[in-house]
């Protein structure tokens, strides 16, 4: 059973296959922590592993007791000012004033199954074997509010997911003015914080600091999880590598504002709490009404960080992400972005669209610029009709023009925001989130539509579902290009406006919700201006995501190496470019290009028309390679061997085996030739020591230890690895 409970001890134990999960009802009724890590025999009891002792100088819960104080105590969901100083996961605002509540366990279930959150995306089970689910209630006597902790185990998959939700069962309203989804008290602060870091064009970049006493923290504050900072953060020793030592990862499953942070107290107990930011939140919880918070992931590794993002890729890609697209291969696409930007009419897209299917690729995506009188980023927004001095027969004819040439046609769609140049806001410039008399400043000339009004919401699923009803569309980029600023709503009172940021998200969430599943057939993918919305939360919705709007493939190196720490490779999309690159300028093989773009969900993003006859044969060449391996790209399991993290950074690999171990890929990328080289080798991860395996341009064959632990001399290969910048070669193993 995962979930075993000690009733003379009132202790639970939550277990994976290979972790524990330990906590327990203290003396005064609230929740202590006891253990996470590695997996430890049951026992009836485990109070003589994890006694509490007396210390001096500080505040106790009892009078005439100078042990039982809640400063000493690692906790489950703690609250400030009975006897903790610590930052709290919750405060409850009450109309006498009082933050102070006591919240004591009142009862707990526990069942097969995990149940959907209310309005919020999080992982699931396609059967109630998959998962067990443990559900305590707690209760504050005096304002009548009930705390619901969720606990799901995926015994299989050695995760364990946490939310909290608050029902209002008293008379009078109350405040919650932090209401975060998950917090755990770990023994020691000898750990490194890994988070994942960036901006435009360089998000997810991993980094690391020791813990020091105090606290630190990542977040956002911008309306979206950010490509400054991902919802991620994780715990690893300082010897942890990516293939051994303990590492504790957390990643919050949602979109919008958040707070991930380590607080170090003067015992060394590291805390960490995630979830919605308490920074300019507060929702108001009226009698009868309830609050869900988002969810988050936790994965424990003894394994090293590589077997921490294998665990998350796993439960992401089948148990997060959904629908029909979950598992299906996903089609080569080319996007006319690059190729054309605002500047393109059907004539143009038609050409670009011929001379892509006879390369091979099976979907055509139009970009920006097919809707309004867009002619470039200051206008147009909000008025999804197509532009009949670009498009003279519409979106529905044009996608009919290129399911005729065999191709699937997609579509660019930004409806999150508006123009002020738009027939949208010429009716409704009060839909836009904005404060009264005070200035509107603007990102990309364009502004954020007031997502917490219901009918702002129904108004773009309109749109939407009519031109996807109307067109033969199997493909949606959904984009957004901006940050929050100046955040409130014209449609809430003035109690309600610290609830606009959180009720945004869930009006997007509730939009995603309906096209897809109106539209089960269409395969959608996220996008904000690159990949300041990679969260976990649009996983639910999208399978894939635009992982950056950088598509050099030096940089991408980088991007996509960050990115994995949590995603599956299968969320990325990952495109060949024009060079020079059209973000730093670079010029890279076209060789190169692709080899880093297999590792995603493949595609293009450049001008086909224009390409000598040689690079067409190199395209039809990398499109027939990746068709042939896409399946193990997308569900095979992922390992980080070299990474462009390292000090010197100049050497980054990865690899995906079969779940089978019997096809292997690996990558291998030099950013600088080095001046008269030794002999370099490569090692593999991943394989079957019992196999022998043939590798792709060479003769001889491997076993598997033989390449895991001697590693392949790379000039075995030597016309694919001649000394050059940028050089890259891929290597295909399978078993003989």
């Amino acid at each position: 059973m995962p979930i075993l409970y000690n009733d003379s001890t009132r202790e639970f134990h939550l277990q994976t296959k290979k972790v524990s999960y330990i906590f327990s009802i203290l003396e005064n009724n609230q929740l202590g922590h006891l253990y996470y890590g590695k997996k430890l025999r049951h026992r009836e009891s485990f109070d003589r592993l994890f006694h509490v002792g007396e210390s001096p100088n500080t505040a106790c819960v009892n009078e005439g007791d100078l042990v039982f104080s809640l400063d000493l105590i690692k906790q489950e969901y703690p609250a400030y000012g009975t006897t903790d100083f610590r930052e709290p996961a919750y405060q409850v605002l009450q109309e006498s004033g009082s933050r102070i509540t006591h919240f004591v366990y009142q009862d707990h279930q526990i069942y097969q199954g995990k149940k959907k959150l209310d309005g919020l995306p999080a992982t699931y089970v396609e059967s109630d074997e998959e998962a067990t689910t443990l559900e305590i209630s707690l209760v504050d006597e005096k304002t009548g509010v009930e705390l619901r902790l969720l606990y799901s185990v995926f015994e299989e998959l050695n995760a364990i997911t946490r939310s909290a939700q608050f029902i209002n069962h008293g008379q009078s309203e109350v405040n919650l003015t932090r209401a975060l989804s998950a917090s755990i008290d770990l023994p020691g602060s000898d750990f490194e914080m890994v988070q994942l870091s960036g901006s435009w064009a360089r998000e997810r970049h991993v980094k690391s600091r020791k813990l020091v006493p105090g606290i630190q923290s990542i977040a956002s504050t911008r309306g979206t999880s950010s490509a400054q900072q991902n919802p991620f953060l994780a715990l690893k020793r300082p010897s942890t590598t990516e293939h051994q030592g303990e590492v504790y990862g957390f990643s919050l499953v949602y979109s919008g504002n958040f707070l991930a942070q380590v607080e170090v107290d003067h015992y060394d107990i590291s805390r960490v709490i995630m979830g919605i930011n308490p920074f300019d939140f507060n929702w108001l919880l009226q009698s009868k009404e309830s609050f869900q918070t988002p969810e988050v992931v936790m994965v424990y590794s003894d394994e090293g960080l590589n077997s921490m993002s294998q665990t998350f890729h796993r439960l992401y890609r089948t148990r997060l992400a959904r629908g029909k697209w979950r598992d299906r291969e996903r089609p080569v696409l080319i996007n006319n972005w690059e190729a054309t930007y605002w500047d393109f009419n059907d004539k143009k897209i038609l050409e670009l669209a011929e001379v892509s299917k006879e390369l091979g690729v099976e979907l055509f995506v139009l970009d920006d610029g097919w809707f309004g009188k867009r002619d470039d980023d200051k206008t147009s927004l909000g008025d999804w009709t197509s532009d009949k001095r670009k498009l003279p027969n519409g979106i529905t004819q044009l996608a009919k023009d290129i399911n005729e040439l065999g191709l699937e046609f997609g579509l660019w769609f930004e409806p999150e925001m508006v123009s002020k140049v738009s027939e949208l806001y010429k009716v409704h410039p009060d839909w836009v989130i904005r404060v009264p008399d005070r200035q509107m400043s603007h990102g990309r000339n364009q502004f954020v539509l007031d997502f917490s009004r219901q009918e702002v919401v129904d108004h773009l699923h309109g749109l939407m579902a009519d031109v996807l009803r109307e067109a033969s569309i199997s493909y949606v980029k959904w984009d957004m290009n901006r940050y929050m600023t100046e955040v409130g709503s014209l449609d809430l009172p003035a109690n309600r406006q610290r609830e606009v940021a959180h009720r945004y998200i869930l009006g997007v969430y509730s939009l995603y919700e309906r096209l897809t599943t109106e539209f089960p057939d269409v395969l959608f993918e996220s996008c904000a201006g690159g990949g300041s919305r990679f969260d976990p939360g649009l996983l639910h919705y999208a399978p894939q995501g635009w992982t950056s709007d950088d598509t050099d493939a030096v940089e991408r190196l980088k991007i996509q190496y960050g990115t994995s720490m949590v995603y599956p490779i299968s969320s990325m999309g990952a495109h060949v470019s024009a060079v020079p690159n059209h973000q730093v300028g670079r010029v890279t093989s076209l060789e190169t290009r692709a080899n880093v773009a297999y590792f995603g969900a493949f595609g293009y993003e450049l001008d086909v028309t224009v390409m000598t006859e040689e690079e067409k044969e190199e395209v039809k060449e990398q499109i027939e390679f990746y068709k042939a391996n896409r399946s193990l790209i997308q569900q095979g399991q992922f390992y980080r061997i070299e990474s462009p993290f390292a000090e010197d950074g100049n050497i980054t690999s990865w690899m995906v085996v079969s779940d089978d171990q019997a096809e292997a890929m690996l990558g291998y990328y030099q950013v600088l030739a080095q001046p008269n080289p030794g002999f370099t080798r490569v090692f593999f991860e991943g394989l079957n020591p019992e196999f022998e395996y043939a590798i792709d341009g060479i003769a001889d064959t491997f076993y598997g230890d033989e390449l895991m632990s001697a590693g392949l001399q790379l000039d075995r290969c030597r016309e694919k690895t001649h000394p050059s910048d940028f050089s890259s070669i891929v290597y295909k193993l399978k078993q003989v």
